[in-house]
């Protein structure tokens, strides 16, 4: 359907509330591709999202999900007791580090139900019978990769699509295994040398992710041959985005420095860097226990406005983010890709 539909430019599913159904709505109807993050949404609540979309457009959208850790059995005890100290700051308590699976089963039946029509996976690759499955009701199969290898894993688990995630996006690193001795859980590829090297491996149409924030940027991806670009961070600032006003305003500043981080939720994240941040540069590989833990001690600096206590997930390149309506945002980067494009043939 991306493919098919000349569909250039995606929004990327960003959990936490920034990827409103209202934003989605106005990416697809712009005539990009919205997408809604079901991460640490219940199926009830990811259900209400996809009615709120499907009422302001007409035009289709995707939802992403979060393939569930293996990892359950672990002492974070001494990490505990530092988001504990942290959490105190605000008056709150740290959270329980409990193990869950993001109510995936009940979100799987739920997009096959709903015949979503494209379906993303992050952190992992689904069973090869939900990928049936899902074939079955015409939804398009996209997994996220940041390695050769994951490439590979996923062909054969007959993707329609890779997303391809260079090094320098933000959010959450897409990695399969979170190898806990490396900053990003994985090898780090910039975006044009991943979407390279996975072209070696695999033949799928690939979607590009990481730093993408300009037409320029669409229109050099477009050229290294994927068949769209996925943009996060310049949508941040969207006002249809749910951002918050603390994280908005750390943006328009522009002054701090970004950096891969378990420090939030346990797996690897591209951020802005605040004190918690640098106090805990060692956080453990523990998904989504970490998450648990640190969720009370966010909510809480979220209501304080305070931005040292709170994940200011964001890209390399978030200075350059345009606040403007979504649409207007697709419009403008259409017109510079297109501007970018014509003007590399006229140089060759």
């Amino acid at each position: 359907m991306i493919a098919e539909r000349g569909i250039p430019l995606i929004a990327a599913p960003m959990a936490g509330g920034i990827s409103t159904p209202e934003l989605a709505a106005a990416v697809s109807a712009a005539g990009g591709l919205g997408f809604l993050a079901s991460g640490n949404l219940s199926a009830d609540a990811l259900a209400a999202e996809i009615a709120a979309c499907r009422a302001l457009t007409s035009e289709p959208f995707g939802v992403n999900l979060f393939v569930p850790s293996a990892r359950r059995d672990l002492d974070l005890a001494d990490y505990g007791a530092r988001v504990e100290a942290a959490a105190a700051r605000h008056g709150a308590k740290a959270g329980a580090p409990n193990w869950d699976d993001d109510n995936y089963p009940a979100k799987v039946e739920l997009v096959v139900a709903e015949r979503i029509p494209v379906v993303s996976f992050t952190f992992g690759v689904p069973d090869r019978s939900i990928v049936e499955r899902l074939h079955e009701v015409g939804t398009e199969v996209v997994i996220t990769v940041t390695t050769p290898q994951e490439a590979r894993a996923a062909a054969d688990l007959a993707a329609d699509l890779l997303c391809v995630q260079g090094m320098d996006a933000g959010g959450h690193r897409a990695v399969f295994h979170d190898d806990a001795e490396l900053p990003g859980g994985g090898p780090l590829f910039g975006l044009l040398t991943a979407i390279r090297l996975v072209q070696a491996e695999v033949d799928l149409p690939l979607i590009a992710a990481g730093g993408v924030v300009h037409g320029a940027d669409v229109a050099a991806v477009l050229s290294a041959g994927a068949v769209a670009a996925q943009l996060g961070t310049a949508f941040l600032v969207c006002d249809e985005a749910g951002t918050t006003s603390t994280q908005r305003a750390e943006i328009a500043a522009g002054q701090r420095e970004t950096a891969l981080t378990r420090a939030f939720s346990g797996r690897p994240a591209r951020g802005l860097v605040n004190r918690f941040m640098a106090d805990n540069a060692a956080a453990p590989a523990a998904y989504p226990q970490v998450n648990n833990l640190t969720r009370p001690m966010r909510a809480a600096a979220g209501k304080a406005g305070d931005p040292e206590l709170l994940s200011l997930w964001a890209g390399q390149t978030y200075a350059q983010a345009r606040p403007m309506p979504a649409a207007e945002l697709v419009h403008r980067l259409m017109v510079e890709a297109r501007r970018a494009l014509a003007h590399a043939t006229a140089r060759l």
